[in-house]
């Protein structure tokens, strides 16, 4: 996460320092850490042996760990991320495949993001809640600063002067 957008907002724009955004992620953190609920330990921590689909409902019905939601899309959601950006600025996606890839990771992004909010109170300790929480904000986050550098400055975003077929779209 924030590979490619934080340098560059930091280093192109005027929207704000790393040190404030230090100050509203730990204010953030406090926050959350304050409002997290109580870790509910002795929820059932269900085998591997149920289809898909089935783990889709218990993670959207709160009825899995929270690490167990947490982790298999924190992993792939920003692998799939990371992916999208690098090829793009290889030169391997054009600045439309970007936008599609990005669409794409929109509705499992608020699934996630819902499913880590109701599963908090299954985690083990309140911590554990909280740093979920803050990492699916800061995905939201990441998704705005992104969204931010695309309409505002695609040039850079995307490395433009290196393109030739996708000149026009980068303005």
């Amino acid at each position: 996460m924030f590979i490619y957008s934080l340098p560059l907002i930091f280093t192109y724009t005027d929207l704000g320092s790393p040190l404030e955004l230090l100050i509203i992620m730990l204010t953030l953190g406090i926050v959350l850490y304050i409002s997290a609920p109580i870790p509910n330990s002795d929820v059932e921590d269900k085998s591997f042996n149920y289809p898909l689909y089935q783990y889709f409902i218990y993670a959207w019905t709160a009825q899995l760990p929270l690490w167990r939601i947490f982790w298999p899309y924190f992993i792939s959601f920003n692998l799939g991320i990371y992916a999208a950006d690098a090829a793009v600025r290889a030169g391997i996606l054009s600045v439309s495949s970007w936008d599609s890839a990005h669409f794409v990771f929109v509705v499992p992004g608020w699934f996630w993001l819902v499913s880590v909010w109701r599963n908090s109170e299954n985690a083990t300790k309140k911590i554990y809640s909280t740093s979920a929480r803050l990492m699916t904000i800061a995905v939201i986050f990441e998704y705005i600063l992104k969204l931010y550098l695309r309409i505002e400055s695609p040039r850079i975003l995307f490395n433009c002067e290196d393109r030739i077929l996708d000149y026009l779209i980068c303005f």
